[in-house]
């Protein structure tokens, strides 16, 4: 079977174009809207250094910059309608904020309406395959504005609901599950909800339809992590205990887009089979994004004294920051001897589980799959009002599809067209009273 070609839309910094490069698929091109992310992209898939991943082939058609998808079907709805019924995969992880438990979580959100423009470019591209993720608050209905008593109304469907009525009523079966990123080879608890859509055609030769992709992203996960080497569980410590900075040797950052005295440590080797994994592909000297977080004496002192005092692997309680003088409500110390808590997009979200201090980019690139020949551009991080219209490195990388996930569900993609390939047609069940069109694991 010829390889299979996949669009990425919404690619962010790239984290499943890489899963789906890893599982032999081939990339066309990706949307992506920011400038720095767009710039992190073209540096890993578009360069033209030694990558241990093909290029993406990328059209002609398109310039190779930033594109929304208003500009992409505005400026190429003729190109993009000529890709009808050539691309094997359609991907992409729209903006999660919209959705996450950690906002408002408004039906009107802006961020949501991207979903309408996913939906147009699967209407125009008819492509076989569709891989969104999202987080799981996708599937919980928004909040209404606000009545005119001053209550709040409830929406009547999920924005997952209404996207897979519309999926099905261009003719794909939708499917969609929670799942936790630890179990394929991440060493982080990181629940998504991924959603399978099929095109009716094919579904109709699999027994349970886009459901057969699930399993088969099962069967791949014990596959995956023989492959690669890994155990059930990877610890943090597995992860990083090699980036650790205790006794390493300093230098200083020589990042062009770190600005000031900041330093970074330097690299010795991998201790375990998790990081010779990362570091494979790379010379110590070409790891970028390892600049130290500057913390004053007091800072050092409270983040010392969190992990002396406060129990690990769990946020902070009320009791416990009034206690240290945080008045954020999200802080993890780590625990060193299980999977990381979910990385977010803001750096002081989770502490280092031995020393007292955030983590480094690569530290938490690495917590996220992403190996460490995989450079980082643009800013390292960013605050005030432009944190809403920018995307930094640790935001880039907090935004990511974890990479060995994407590489499950396009080795489950691909397992399910071959299958497909040799099955005759099945008629598919309606569901009955009481069966609901989505499970969760």
């Amino acid at each position: 079977m010829s390889k299979l070609k996949f669009i990425d839309l919404f690619a962010g910094c790239g984290g499943l174009s890489l899963g789906l490069s890893l599982a032999g698929l081939e990339g066309q091109f990706a949307i992506e809207r920011d400038a720095m992310a767009f710039e992190t992209f073209e540096e890993n898939f578009l360069a033209t250094r030694d990558l241990p991943i093909a290029r993406f082939a990328w059209p002609q058609w398109l310039a190779r910059q930033p594109w929304s998808i208003d500009e992409l079907l505005d400026n190429h709805g003729v190109e993009v309608a000529g890709l009808a019924h050539q691309i094997d995969v359609l991907a992409g992880g729209p903006p999660c904020q919209g959705f996450s438990f950690a906002g408002k979580r408004q039906e009107t959100d802006p961020r949501n309406q991207l979903f309408e423009k996913y939906a147009q470019v699967v209407d125009t591209i008819r492509p076989r395959v569709l891989v969104l993720e999202n987080v799981p608050g996708m599937r919980v209905a928004h909040s209404s504005p606000d009545t005119p008593g001053g209550g709040r109304a409830k929406a009547g469907e999920s924005f997952y609901d209404k996207l897979r009525k519309k999926l099905e009523a261009m003719g794909y079966e939708v499917h969609g599950q929670v799942l936790d990123a630890s179990r394929y080879g991440v060493p982080q608890k990181r629940s998504r909800l991924i959603v399978i859509g099929l095109e009716k055609q094919l579904a109709g030769r699999l027994d349970g339809g886009p459901r057969r992709v699930f399993e088969l992203m099962e069967e791949q996960r014990a596959t995956q992590l023989r492959e690669l080497g890994l155990g059930e569980t990877i610890t943090a410590r597995d992860a990083i205990s090699d980036l650790e900075v205790e006794g390493a040797a300093r230098k200083p950052c020589a990042d062009p887009q770190s600005r000031g005295p900041f330093e970074e440590a330097v690299y010795k080797e991998p201790l375990t089979p998790y990081q010779r994994l990362m570091h494979g592909a790379c010379s110590s000297d070409a790891m970028d994004s390892m600049r130290l977080a500057r913390h004053s004496a007091e800072v050092r002192d409270r983040f010392a004294a969190i992990l002396d005092e406060c129990r690990r692997g769990v946020r902070l309680d009320q009791a416990s920051r009034e206690r240290h003088g945080l008045k954020k409500h999200r802080v993890y110390p780590m625990a060193s001897d299980q999977p990381a808590p979910t990385i977010t997009t803001l750096p002081d979200d989770v502490l280092h589980y031995a020393e007292p201090r955030i983590l480094t980019v690569r530290e938490s690139a690495r917590l996220q799959g992403f190996p460490d020949w995989f450079r980082f551009r643009g800013r390292f991080t960013t605050g005030g009002h432009r944190r809403t219209k920018e995307c930094p490195r640790y935001t880039q990388v907090g935004n990511a599809v974890p990479p060995y996930l994407g590489r499950a569900i396009g080795l489950a993609i691909t397992a399910a067209i071959e299958e497909a390939a040799g099955s005759p047609a099945r008629v598919p069940a309606k569901p009955g009273p009481g069966q609901l069109e989505i499970a969760f694991t």
